[in-house]
């Protein structure tokens, strides 16, 4: 076989596994689970590995929006945080309100992670570790590092109520995909941000709104992020700043490579980034069942983000 044959294959296999390779692989770990785990084909265990992985899938819908145009959040952890220190502050005051003070926090810490990399300029990376680090002493400070218990049951009823037999939380998740779906395939907004991811500097020439665009996404994460914080607080029934959403940014940049979003942005898969979350949730879930500890998850979610990068950085570099 001739070097070029052997490019072509590689690049058919690159382009293969990044597009195809997340159902596989999660169709392949029901198979497992059906053949070796136990009580995995009941109607408790999807319904609790579907509660586990909508605030997770949740945070991962803002984040493949941030990394479609080549940019990256670490501080969705510290959002989360936030909201869940600022819900306890406020939940005297009726649910509405609290969720909605907690949202807006959030849609206000994303907007100055847009400003700061798209007003100022600076890079991704360092402006959302800024927030990370201080977003999640804010919320220790609001909370004075206490953990608070809450009791109302119309705001836990978002962590627990059901709808026609739905959870809540797992409901919310599944529109938000649809909406983020449709947001990215059918508005202008969409196309405009997977432009940007694409080419900049191009969408910039071609007189494109670049930082209106960009503040938008931010603050769209910081708004989702904030949300999960919510749903997370509701289903623990305590406002925890300590460790709300710890390791959330990796579990949500996990998903969203894994389904098929290059950390080179120009593309967003919301399906494969639902599939991604699927994945890493039964990942974990399995290594549990079979009395495997939860840091062996989180070396196979590092391996498999490593793997996933890999095969982008192939298909990519063809």
């Amino acid at each position: 076989m001739t070097d070029t044959a052997k490019t072509v294959d590689r690049t058919r296999v690159a382009r293969w596994l990044q597009e195809y390779g997340v159902y596989v692989a999660v169709v392949a770990l029901v198979l497992f689970n059906i053949a070796f785990t136990a009580n995995f084909l009941t109607v408790g265990n999807f319904r609790t590995q579907l509660i586990q992985a909508a605030p997770v899938l949740v945070v991962a819908l803002g984040m493949a929006l941030v990394i479609g145009t080549e940019g990256v959040d670490l501080s969705v952890g510290a959002v989360m945080a936030l909201s869940a220190a600022i819900i306890p502050l406020y939940l005297g005051a009726g649910t509405l309100p609290a969720v909605a003070i907690a949202l807006v926090a959030g849609l206000a810490a994303g907007t100055l992670n847009g400003v700061l990399v798209a007003r100022i300029g600076i890079q991704p990376i360092v402006a959302t570790l800024a927030l990370l680090v201080g977003g999640r002493g804010l919320a220790l400070v609001l909370a004075d590092g206490q953990l608070v218990q809450l009791h109302d049951p119309a705001f836990l009823a978002l962590g627990t109520g059901e709808v026609l037999g739905i959870p809540v939380s797992v409901l919310i998740a599944g529109v938000l995909a649809v909406l983020m779906a449709a947001l990215v395939g059918k508005t202008a907004f969409g196309r405009r941000l997977v432009a940007i991811g694409g080419n900049r500097r191009a969408s910039v020439l071609a007189g494109l709104p670049v930082n209106r665009v960009l503040i938008g996404v931010y603050a769209i994460c910081g708004l989702l992020a904030a949300l999960a914080g919510v749903l997370s607080t509701a289903r623990l029934g305590a406002g925890d700043p300590a460790d709300a959403g710890l390791l959330m940014e990796l579990s949500a940049i996990t998903a969203v490579v894994v389904g098929g979003t290059p950390l080179t942005g120009g593309r967003v898969r919301i399906l494969g980034t639902v599939m991604g979350v699927l994945l890493m949730q039964l990942v974990r879930a399995t290594l549990i069942k079979h009395n495997l500890p939860d840091s062996t998850a989180q070396m196979i979610q590092a391996a498999i983000i490593v793997g996933a990068v890999y095969v982008a950085r192939e298909r990519s570099s063809r």
